[in-house]
């Protein structure tokens, strides 16, 4: 029992250390400049280093001492997850661009005509080091995942075989349902922590709080991504000590035989189950659907960052606290309904049919559930006053730094890229050192001569629409998932009973595969597809600035 309390700990902080950085996904993306599919990339880049592995593991089975073997990859998943956090210990602080001069830059990107060109804003000065660097950061990161991945391998195949040769028959299920549960809950807890975590702002240990000047409503707001890692990898530092204690084996009422012999027959067991119809089209089945969830749960906090206007931290709060729980309520309900109805296999692909329908059905509103982008001045809107793709007249005494980001909403509901693109030469402050307002904007039509501005974004406008939201896709959740246990069965009960753990690591090599890597990746090339402006850094393609939001939902 002490055996299975420590598991599930450790199953839980590993699962911590993989799902954090789906929940700071946006964030790293804006920090180092981040296409959708590179960070697609690089949040499933943890399965490769497993499925390498993952066969070569279930085949040394019980020959080697598996609490051993346990703690050494619970040491590397701790060890990857200390890496992901290092690229903000190696770089510099993160820099925006502000209206008001700093200890660390005297630039402004107000309007200042009476300056040569180019003097308000260095125009992005890019020093050699500031691409290798990013390199670097790349380089760290994906090393990190690809360690994560190889760290997992033996924990979860490893543990369960041993829980399952020395429990007793009657208990063993229990203990196997425990885990289970605990694998559904960790990434629920993963997406809270990074709520918590991306509330405190990325250079916390860098910089005073006098110095920050953003609030996390703001676009240019980055969280501090890393503290999460340090506290997952430190938990599972942890969780790994008492596995260097366990004995090789523990006393056992009987002993199995070991499924070394069920190597031999690999090639045949392999056919055998490939050329079975309901074993394959059960498995392509789950392929689809684990695809789909893969890339949402990549996403899926993003989305309703730009959908709604929400920060990182309450988009996380959301799906830890609504969708993953509602995910857990459909498994269960579809678990309690097969064992109520004892339903024979033909009931369980109809019950899998019917929740895939009801979810299909909740879930098609959603195309429609969202606003436009909002009016950007020059990227999605252009006026009769001449501001157009030259940013003409208005703000042309300007001389603008094209790369210049700190959005500003116009009076006339209008968002500008910066207070120098809308034309503001004076800012207000409050007593506490903030922004009150912009004012003397020539891009801005306005009582008086111009027009003024409030900093941050406008807005989609969309917030009356966030609440049917989250309902409609917490109930497509819990519907899809009902169809979780039944298609378990379908698969457990339509193979011959000795090929039974080789179907099910079979089944989770197809996942891998061709779900769990592809789909991040695939769902982050789609959502760059939609992107109107992107950032530039050293005339590399970075992170998106603005997406059409219409697109965003649809695609």
């Amino acid at each position: 029992q002490f055996f299975v309390f420590c598991h599930g700990l450790l199953q839980l902080s590993q699962l911590l250390v993989s799902g954090y950085l789906k929940s700071s996904i946006s964030t790293i993306e804006r920090r180092y400049g981040l296409s959708s599919q590179t960070s697609g990339l690089l949040a499933s880049f943890n399965e490769v280093g497993n499925t390498l592995l993952i066969v070569f593991v279930s085949y040394l089975g019980s020959r080697v001492h598996r609490p051993r073997l346990i703690g050494c990859g619970a040491l590397l998943v701790s060890l990857a997850g200390f890496l992901m956090a290092l690229p903000h210990f190696v770089t510099g602080p993160y820099e925006f661009d502000r209206s008001v001069a700093s200890t660390f830059s005297n630039s402004t990107d107000l309007c200042q005509p009476q300056r040569g060109a180019g003097a308000n804003l260095s125009q992005a000065s890019c020093a050699p080091h500031a691409s290798r660097e990013n390199h670097e950061v790349l380089l760290l990161m994906f090393v990190a995942q690809a360690l994560l991945g190889i760290g997992g391998v033996p924990i979860q195949p490893f543990g369960i075989s041993y829980i399952d040769d020395f429990a007793s028959e009657r208990n063993s299920p229990l203990y196997l349902g425990i885990l289970f549960s605990l694998t559904v809950i960790g990434p629920g807890v993963a997406f809270m922590l990074g709520s918590a975590m991306l509330r405190f702002y990325v250079d916390i240990d860098k910089v005073s709080a006098a110095e920050v000047q953003l609030t996390n409503k703001d676009p240019r707001w980055v969280g501090a991504w890393w503290l999460g890692f340090l506290v997952a990898a430190s938990l599972v530092a942890l969780s790994a000590l008492p596995y260097f204690f366990f004995p090789r084996e523990m006393p056992k009422e009987e002993r199995w035989e070991s499924s070394s012999a069920a190597w031999r027959g690999f090639p045949v067991v392999l056919l055998r189950n490939l050329r079975h119809p309901v074993y394959l089209l059960v498995v392509l089945a789950q392929v689809n659907i684990s695809a789909m969830v893969a890339g949402l749960a990549t996403f899926m906090g993003k989305f309703l960052e730009r959908q709604f206007s929400l920060t990182a931290s309450l988009a996380n709060m959301i799906i830890g606290a609504v969708n993953i729980p509602g995910a857990m309520v459909g498994i269960v309900v579809g678990g309690a309904i097969l064992k109520r109805f004892q339903m024979s296999l033909r009931q369980c692909s109809a019950l899998c049919v019917l929740g895939m329908l009801l979810c299909l059905l909740t879930a098609f509103p959603l195309l429609f559930l969202g606003c436009p982008t909002q009016k950007v001045a020059g990227v999605t809107y252009w006026d009769s006053s001449g501001f157009g793709h030259h940013m003409l007249e208005c703000n042309a005494q300007c001389r603008c730094p094209e790369t210049g980001f700190n959005p500003i909403c116009g009076s006339n509901g209008v968002e500008y890229t910066s207070p120098c693109s809308a034309g503001c030469s004076s800012v207000h402050m409050h007593s506490d050192g903030s922004i009150l307002n912009y004012t003397r904007c020539s891009c801005i039509a306005g009582p008086g001569p111009a027009g003024f501005a409030r900093p941050g974004t406008c807005g989609t406008g969309c917030s009356h629409l966030f609440v049917p939201f989250v309902v409609l896709s917490c109930l497509a959740g819990i519907l899809a998932s009902t169809s979780h246990t039944p298609s378990f069965m379908l698969i457990l009960r339509s193979i011959q009973p000795e090929d039974k753990s080789f179907a099910v690591g079979i089944q989770f090599m197809l996942l891998r595969v061709l779900a769990w890597m592809p789909g991040p990746v695939l769902y982050g090339s789609a959502i760059d597809t939609t992107c109107m402006l992107w950032e530039r850094r050293c005339e590399r393609r970075a992170a998106c600035r603005y997406y059409d939001n219409t697109l965003f939902r649809q695609r």
